[in-house]
């Protein structure tokens, strides 16, 4: 059996029909043209694979939560290090090699490479990050003595009686903690600075703050906002001011029966942590053979500068272009690590477009390109993403129905089209840097506009393609997606696929 026989064989035993998860019509209505998507359709069905080895627990942190090392950092868009190690062992990659994952996240490629002596490089913006991937990286060199005593002195540390001074906040995070909790915050963090404990035990309690700072507030992470608990001082007065207006009161809603007191949660995740620390060093790995390189920038802006052949594959999971909105979702978690109002507008201009506030990133990247003397790569990557027609009729399209009024935010189509352009300049100089032979993975959901079905991963492959990369199949979750109350309330319900698309170089 040749060796390009073998890769993902393990999916191969997936005979679902995948004629259920094809689109008859992409446009409620007939309304626009879709000629271009069917196309798609017809040019990559036979690769889709309904496959049951995976579901969307896989794909996202569910699997996580009880998972020792991936659970320390409640990170809901991340995936499973199942997913990671039966792509790893599909791909063939062997210690040394080089994979990389452009959307970090919480890290969980990194880790599962790391363990296995595998070098990883990735990027990601959000600082959280940066504290995740530093914190399980390190779980082999923690002095548990250390950490015992972290926790002993947690125990003991009580708020001064006179103590004022509070977390800082955002705009939309003013009032989220009570009182204590919020002045507990400071005040720990204050401690933390001046304590004797090493670095590598103090991003450890950062981290395990971080996690604790939504149990032990008046919100609670609700798709792209963040839900507010009504006994929240600021629903309270919202509602004051309602009902002095003669409206209506804001509806009664309690995130959580019990806000924790936020000195407790810190020495639950204290624990929690440890426990996993001594039973992955009881297990003696050997993780220090490989080597994770963290860049806390926009993939955009790095990935033109890296030299050519050099990953053996790419694991990842994008921000979908779903609206939904990273600063506004761990706008509490931001806030504690010193971001203010400023820096959340610049980060959600650097994350990839998938928000309705995101702005085109087409000159600045022109301008980029330009800076390091590869104008014409620009120009290249450019031309071929205006050429792929499907991605011309889905902006055609969108204008349409934006003049019809059927998009509920005139945003969705600069968001749509800022996301593709920038996923495309991604796949262009992932194909640079691949080495031949290389496997690259990609995590994507379809979505759904204004009655417009916009296959993601079919229009990812035909990008990919474009480039050069070889579509070896698209793994189709079993469960399939709904769309919004609102969109089959007015244009009725197409069921929408999630996928994993796997491009070889």
């Amino acid at each position: 059996m040749k060796e390009s026989d073998m890769q993902l064989s393990i999916f191969d035993n997936d005979n679902c029909d995948n004629g259920e998860y094809l689109v008859n019509c992409f446009s409620a209505g007939s309304f626009c043209d879709d000629s271009e998507r069917k196309a798609l359709e017809r040019r990559y069905s036979n690769k889709l694979k309904i496959t049951t080895k995976f579901n969307r627990q896989s794909v996202s942190y569910q699997l996580s939560k009880k998972d020792g090392l991936h659970s320390w950092l409640k990170y809901k868009e991340g995936f499973s290090a199942d997913l990671v190690n039966t792509l790893l062992d599909e791909m063939q990659v062997k210690p040394n090699d080089i994979i990389m994952d452009p959307f970090m996240g919480s890290g969980t490629t990194a880790l599962v490479c790391q363990m296995r002596g595998i070098n990883c490089i990735g990027y990601d913006v959000m600082p959280i990050s940066k504290v995740s991937i530093n914190a399980k990286a390190a779980v082999l060199l923690y002095d548990i003595k250390e950490i015992e005593q972290l926790i002993c002195d947690i125990d003991e540390l009580e708020l001064p009686e006179k103590y004022s001074k509070e977390t800082p906040s955002l705009t939309i995070t003013k009032g989220a903690y009570p009182e204590y909790n919020a002045k507990f915050l400071q005040f720990i963090m204050e401690w933390i600075d001046d304590s004797h404990y090493s670095s590598l035990a103090k991003n450890l309690l950062i981290l395990c703050i971080i996690n604790s700072l939504e149990q032990s507030s008046y919100t609670i992470k609700s798709g792209q906002y963040l839900g507010w608990d009504s006994r929240s001082p600021k629903i309270i007065a919202v509602n004051e001011v309602r009902q002095a207006q003669g409206k209506a009161l804001l509806p009664e809603n309690k995130v959580r029966d019990n806000i924790t007191n936020i000195k407790t949660a810190i020495g639950y995740e204290l624990r929690h942590v440890l426990n996993d620390i001594k039973h992955i060093q009881n297990k003696s790995q050997t993780i220090d053979t490989a080597n994770i390189t963290y860049v806390p920038n926009s993939v955009l802006y790095e990935l033109p500068n890296l030299p050519g052949s050099i990953l053996k594959g790419v694991i990842t999971s994008p921000p979908y272009c779903n609206r939904y909105d990273y600063t506004r979702t761990y706008a509490l978690e931001l806030a504690f690590l010193g971001i203010d109002d400023n820096g959340i507008k610049k980060m959600r201009q650097q994350l990839l477009s998938c928000t309705v506030e995101s702005r085109s990133k087409l000159e600045e990247l022109r301008k980029y390109y330009q800076s390091i003397n590869e104008i014409d790569r620009y120009n290249y990557i450019n031309s071929t993403i205006q050429e792929n027609k499907a991605f011309t009729e889905i902006i055609n399209a969108l204008k349409k129905r934006k003049e019809n009024g059927d998009l509920n935010n005139n945003g969705i189509l600069r968001m749509v089209e800022g996301y593709f352009t920038e996923l495309a300049f991604i796949y262009a100089e992932l194909y640079r840097i691949c080495k031949d032979g290389a496997t690259v993975a990609f995590v994507n959901d379809n979505v759904r506009y204004g009655g417009e079905v916009i296959p993601v991963d079919f229009l990812s492959c035909s990008f990919a393609e474009q480039f050069g990369f070889k579509v070896k199949c698209i793994y189709t979750l079993k469960q399939k997606k709904g769309n919004s109350s609102q969109q089959m309330a007015k244009y009725g319900r197409v069921a929408l696929r999630k996928s994993i698309t796997i491009w070889t170089k």
